[in-house]
C-alpha cells in the first residue's frame, strides 16, 4: 500500500503488503511456486548477492509470496521488517540465532508453551546457548536473573496454557536498562489483541500457524523487527555490529539501520539454517489473516461466556481466564490487551488427573489436538501431552499441573460449547 492515509487493522489485514499481480492482473496474491528466479544479467546477480540490491534469488531466502506475508504481519505488528519462516519454533531459533554465541544466556518466563520449555532448556545447549527461567510477575527476579552474559530476555504476551497476561511494560524496562532485546511471543494475543512493540518489544515472534492462519491447515513462524534497537550500542552483538567475513566485512548495523536484524535473518539465518516457509504456507496464511479481527472478537466473546460458567460450576475448582473479573490478571487485560485476553485459558477439575483424561475423552464438539487458534475448539491434557517432558515442578510452573486441561476457544455457538463441557463434565466427576 502507498504511503498516505493511516489505516485501519481491518483494512490493513486484507491489504497490506499485496498488489495486483503485475503480469496478469490478479488480484488475490499469486502463490510463486518457484526455486529460483532469472537475473537480468551477470551484474543484476552479482549486486543481489552482494546485499547492493534488493531482489529474488533463491526460495530458500525469498519468495514474492512470503515477502508479502512477511510484509503484513510486519506492518499489522508495527515493525519494520519481518522474516517467516517454517514453524513457530523456527522463528525462535531465528530470533535468537543473530544475538547469541556460545557461553550466552537468555532470561525465559517459566510460563511458556511447553515445547519452547524444552526447547530452551534441552536443545539449545548444543549450540553452547543457556535459558534462565524467572517467574516475568516476580520483576526483581527478572532483573536479577540478568547477567553479563544475557542476550535476550523472552515470554508471551499471553502465555500458554494460563492465558496469563505479562506486564510488558514493566519487563521492557528492565531489558532496556540491561541493553538487551525484549523478544515476545505473541502468538496467542495476535496483533488484533496485543502490539508488543509499543509496550518496548524488539523483536515479536508467532507460530503462524495458529490464530493468523486459522484453520488448522498449514504449518509456519515469523519474526517481526521492531527496528528500534540500536546493535551497535555495544559489543554484545557482534553478528550485526561487527565486519561480516560472508559479506566482505559488511557490517549489517551500520549498512541497513533499522532493518539489520531483518536482512541478517534473511541473508545468513535462512541462507544456513535454511527454516524456509513454502510459498503455499504463505497463501493460506494471508487468506487466514483477512479475516483475524472478526474471528479474534469471536474468540474472546465466546471465551467470556464459556470461561464465565466454568467459575460459576461446582466441579471446576478454578479458571485461569484473564477475562474474568475475578483474575488477578484483569487489570493487565484494559493495559496490554484492551481488545480483550484472547481464546486460551486452562480450568482445573476436581478429580485431578483422570478426571481430566474423562473430560478429553467425553467431549463431542471440541477437539482433542495438540494445537490451538483454530476456528474449532480444542482441549488437550497438557501435562500428559504438551508438558509430558516437564518436570512436575516445572509443570506447576507452567500452569500445565496434573488437574488442568488446556482449552483454545472456537468460533462456535457459546451455548453448544457449554452444553458439550457441561455433559462431559458430568461423565469425568462422576
Amino acid at each position: 500500500m502507498s504511503d498516505g492515509p493511516t489505516y485501519g487493522f481491518d483494512t490493513l489485514q486484507i491489504h497490506a503488503g499485496a498488489r495486483p499481480d503485475p503480469a496478469t492482473g490478479a488480484r488475490q496474491t499469486p502463490i510463486y511456486q518457484t526455486t529460483a528466479y532469472v537475473f537480468r544479467d551477470a551484474e543484476h546477480a552479482a549486486a543481489l548477492f552482494n546485499l547492493q540490491e534488493v531482489g529474488y534469488i533463491y526460495s530458500r531466502l525469498t519468495n514474492p509470496t512470503v515477502a508479502v506475508l512477511q510484509e503484513r504481519i510486519a506492518t499489522l505488528e508495527g515493525g519494520v521488517g519481518a522474516v517467516c519462516c517454517s514453524s513457530g519454533h523456527a522463528a525462535q531459533i531465528m530470533a535468537l540465532f543473530p544475538l547469541m554465541a556460545p557461553g550466552c544466556n537468555v532470561v525465559a518466563s517459566t510460563r511458556l508453551y511447553g515445547g519452547t520449555v524444552t526447547q530452551f532448556s534441552q536443545t539449545i545447549k548444543r549450540f553452547g546457548w543457556e535459558a534462565k527461567f524467572v517467574d516475568t510477575d516476580d520483576l526483581a527476579a527478572v532483573e536479577a536473573a540478568i547477567d553479563e552474559n544475557t542476550r535476550a530476555v523472552f515470554c508471551e504476551s499471553i502465555a500458554n496454557p494460563g492465558g496469563y497476561i505479562t506486564d510488558l511494560d514493566a519487563i521492557s524496562a528492565i531489558s532496556d536498562k540491561a541493553g538487551v532485546p525484549l523478544i515476545v511471543d505473541n502468538t496467542s494475543a495476535t496483533p488484533y489483541l496485543c502490539s508488543p512493540i509499543k509496550h518496548g518489544a524488539t523483536l515479536v515472534v508467532h507460530s503462524t500457524t495458529k490464530y493468523l492462519t486459522g484453520n488448522g491447515t498449514v504449518m509456519g513462524g515469523c519474526v517481526v523487527d521492531s527496528g528500534k534497537f540500536d546493535w551497535a550500542a555495544s559489543d554484545k552483538f557482534p553478528s550485526l555490529s561487527a565486519p561480516e567475513p560472508a559479506y566482505h566485512g559488511l557490517k549489517f548495523a551500520e549498512t541497513f539501520g533499522p532493518l539489520a536484524f531483518t536482512f541478517h535473518s534473511i541473508a545468513i539465518g535462512l541462507r544456513d539454517l535454511g527454516m524456509t516457509m513454502n510459498p503455499q504456507a504463505a497463501h493460506y496464511t494471508l487468506m487466514g489473516i483477512e479475516t483475524l479481527s472478526l474471528r479474534m472478537e469471536r474468540h474472546v466473546e465466546n471465551a467470556r461466556k464459556v470461561a464465565t460458567w466454568l467459575e460459576n460450576d461446582d466441579r471446576v475448582e478454578y479458571v485461569t481466564y484473564a477475562g474474568l473479573d475475578s483474575s488477578p490478571y484483569k487489570a493487565r487485560e484494559a493495559q496490554i490487551c484492551p481488545k480483550g485476553a484472547g481464546g486460551l485459558f486452562t480450568f482445573a477439575i476436581r478429580g485431578g488427573y483422570d478426571a481430566c483424561v474423562k473430560l478429553v475423552d467425553s467431549l463431542e464438539i471440541f477437539s482433542h489436538v495438540a494445537n490451538l487458534g483454530d476456528t474449532r475448539s480444542l482441549i488437550i491434557h497438557s501435562a500428559s501431552t504438551t508438558h509430558r517432558q516437564l518436570s512436575p515442578e516445572q509443570q506447576e510452573a507452567a500452569g500445565a499441573g496434573p488437574n488442568v486441561v488446556r482449552v483454545s476457544i472456537g468460533i462456535e455457538n457459546a451455548e453448544d460449547l457449554i452444553a458439550d463441557l457441561d455433559q462431559a463434565l458430568s461423565k469425568a466427576t462422576a
